[in-house]
């Protein structure tokens, strides 16, 4: 059995679920809004979801632990996105390290239309391959 006072025990706290349509619609809103990668090149999909959650973390329950995953899971995307990218230049000659790129920018888009959704659904999602920075 855990001790619950010892400090490197405690498991990361589980978020509030959406309570109301209201905050329901800004958590969704806050997944879609790293959407903006595809209009603002370099770190759209960064500056989106941290706009929202800055502005409303302390008005909306729940989109506190809502923001954070989403910012880990952009974050983490893009150092995927980078390695991905010197992969695919440095192996420019071969047709794997090419499409690696583009499968990995479909995968970013399903987990963050499935992370959207279930943000619809008052559920809380958690990114596969995030790293927790925040």
């Amino acid at each position: 059995m855990e001790n619950s006072n010892d400090p490197g025990s405690h498991p990361s706290p589980v978020p509030p679920k959406p309570s109301g349509p209201d905050a329901r619609q800004w958590i969704t809103l806050l997944h879609l809004s790293a959407l903006a990668g595809l209009v603002i090149v370099g770190f759209g999909h960064i500056l989106g979801p941290i706009l929202i959650w800055l502005l409303k973390k302390n008005d909306v329950p729940g989109m506190d632990a809502a923001g954070r995953e989403v910012l880990n899971y952009q974050i983490s995307w893009s150092l995927w996105f980078f390695i991905c990218g010197m992969i695919a230049f440095l192996g420019s000659c071969l047709i794997v390290p090419i499409a690696l790129p583009v499968l990995l920018v479909i995968f970013w888009a399903v987990f963050l239309i499935k992370g959207a959704i279930c943000a619809s659904n008052g559920e809380n999602y958690r990114f596969p391959l995030t790293i927790r920075f925040l």
